[in-house]
C-alpha cells in the first residue's frame, strides 16, 4: 500500500510540474488579440481608476522604479508628481518620464491633493524623516528597503503607520518576483520535506558608489544588500532565529563592506548567508530539505529562474522601455502592482511583506552590525536635519547629506 500511495504521490507531483511547465511555455509565446473589456451593464460599479503614484527622490533606484511603471498599464498605473531638494532636478525627472508635476521639496509633494502613494527612492538616512511626513499626512507609503537604518526608526515608522491607519510596505521587491513565489509554494507545499537549510550570496563590485562607503549616508553592504538574505531565511526557515553569528570585514571608513552571516533554527535549520560590496558573487540561493532542493541560480533579489526537481523554470521579465541603472529593474513591477491590490481591499499594511517582518529584519542586522563593531548610522541620531513640530510640520536644517545622492 505505501509503495501504491509513493507512486500515485509521484504521479501527481509530475502532473503538477507538467503544468508549471506548461504555464511557463505559456508565458514566453505572444498571447493573441484579446477583444476589449464590454461595457458595464445597468448598476455596476465602474472599474477602479489608475493608482496615482509620487517618487520622492529623483535618484537612480527612482529612475528604475519609473521606468518599471511603465511596463504596466496606464489604466492602472501612473505618476502624477515627483519630487527632489533640487527643483532642477525634479524637473529633469518629469521630463524624462512625461510626469506633469515636479517639486524641489518632498513637503510639496505630502501636500499634492492628487496623489494616492509615494514610492521613496531617497538614501538611508532619510527614510525616516520622509516616511514619517507623508505617514503623517496620510499618505500611503511603499519606502525602498531599508525600511531605516536600524531597528528603533523601524519601529517608529510602524508605529506611525498603524496609529495614522495609513499604508506602509517595505520595498523588498523580491517577495513579489514569480520564481520567488514559485519556490515560497513548493516550501509550503512540503515538496522540499521540511526545509533544513539556505544558502546564498549576493556581491557587486560597487567601488564606483560612494555612499556605500559613508556612514552618513547609512552605508555598508548589510543595509544594502543583506536584508535580501535574512528576509529569505525569515520567510523560508521561521520568524524567529534562535542565534545568529556575524563575520565580517571593514572598510576603512568603519562601514562593514564583506560579511557572513549564520543563523540557527529552534527546529534545527541553518542558513549560510554572504554578502560583499568589493566582489562579485554568483548571487543565488538554494533551499535544500531531506525531500530535495530548489535553487535560484542567479540574482537572489530579483530572480527570474528557478531549478528544482529537475526541472528548471523561467520566468521572463517585459523589456525595460529605456535604459535601467540595476539588473532586472523592470521587476519592479511586481511591488507596485502588490501595493495597488493592497491600496483597492484598503488594506493598510501587505500580507505578504508584513511590518512585523521588517522589524524582525531590522533587529537581526542591528545584531549583526553590532557584532561586526560598526556603529549606529549618524543619521539615526541626528536624522538629516530634519525636526518635527508638534503639529507634524517638517522642516529641513543643513546636515551634509543630500538625500538625492544616486542609489
Amino acid at each position: 500500500m505505501d509503495r501504491d500511495q509513493n507512486r500515485d504521490a509521484d504521479r501527481d507531483l509530475d502532473r503538477d510540474m507538467d503544468r508549471d511547465m506548461d504555464r511557463n511555455r505559456a508565458r514566453e509565446r505572444v498571447p493573441e488579440p484579446c477583444p476589449g473589456p464590454e461595457p458595464p451593464g445597468p448598476g455596476s460599479e465602474p472599474p477602479p481608476g489608475p493608482t496615482r503614484w509620487g517618487i520622492c527622490s529623483a535618484g537612480k533606484i527612482s529612475h528604475d522604479f519609473a521606468m518599471a511603471l511603465q511596463t504596466l498599464p496606464r489604466s492602472e498605473h501612473t505618476v502624477v508628481a515627483v519630487a527632489a531638494r533640487d527643483l532642477g532636478r525634479a524637473r529633469d525627472f518629469a521630463r524624462r518620464f512625461g510626469i506633469p508635476r515636479a517639486y524641489g521639496s518632498y513637503e510639496e509633494l505630502a501636500e499634492d491633493p492628487e496623489m494616492d502613494v509615494v514610492y521613496v527612492g531617497a538614501v538611508n538616512p532619510a527614510h525616516l524623516p520622509a516616511g514619517l511626513l507623508f505617514l503623517r499626512r496620510g499618505r500611503a507609503v511603499l519606502m525602498e528597503k531599508p525600511l531605516a537604518t536600524d531597528a528603533r526608526e523601524v519601529a517608529t515608522l510602524v508605529a506611525t503607520a498603524r496609529e495614522r491607519g495609513v499604508f506602509l510596505m517595505e520595498g523588498f521587491w523580491t517577495r513579489f518576483f514569480p520564481a520567488w513565489r514559485r519556490l515560497r509554494s513548493l516550501a509550503a507545499r512540503g515538496v522540499l520535506g521540511s526545509p533544513l537549510v539556505l544558502r546564498g550570496s549576493l556581491g557587486f563590485a560597487l567601488g564606483g558608489v560612494p555612499r556605500l562607503r559613508e556612514p552618513a549616508l547609512g552605508g555598508g553592504v548589510l543595509l544594502d544588500l543583506g536584508g535580501y538574505g535574512l528576509q529569505m531565511a525569515l520567510a523560508l526557515l521561521g520568524e524567529t532565529p534562535a542565534q545568529l553569528r556575524a563575520h565580517g570585514v571593514l572598510h576603512p571608513t568603519g562601514v562593514d563592506e564583506s560579511v557572513s552571516l549564520s543563523l540557527t533554527f529552534p527546529d534545527r535549520s541553518l542558513a549560510a548567508l554572504t554578502f560583499s560590496m568589493v566582489s562579485e558573487l554568483p548571487g543565488g540561493a538554494a533551499l535544500g530539505g531531506p525531500k530535495g532542493w530548489a535553487e535560484l541560480p542567479t540574482h537572489m533579489n530579483c530572480p527570474t529562474e528557478l531549478i528544482w526537481g529537475g526541472h528548471r523554470e523561467q520566468f521572463p521579465l517585459p523589456p525595460p522601455p529605456g535604459p535601467q541603472n540595476f539588473p532586472h529593474s523592470t521587476g519592479l513591477r511586481f511591488e507596485a502592482q502588490h501595493v495597488r491590490e493592497c491600496l483597492l481591499k484598503g488594506l493598510t499594511e501587505s500580507p505578504e511583506m508584513p511590518l512585523a517582518e521588517s522589524v524582525a529584519i531590522a533587529r537581526l542586522l542591528d545584531q549583526a552590525r553590532a557584532q561586526l563593531g560598526v556603529g549606529p548610522c549618524p543619521g539615526a541620531t541626528d536624522p538629516c536635519g530634519v525636526t518635527t513640530d508638534p503639529c507634524g510640520v517638517t522642516t529641513h536644517r543643513p546636515c551634509g547629506v543630500t538625500t538625492d545622492q544616486p542609489e
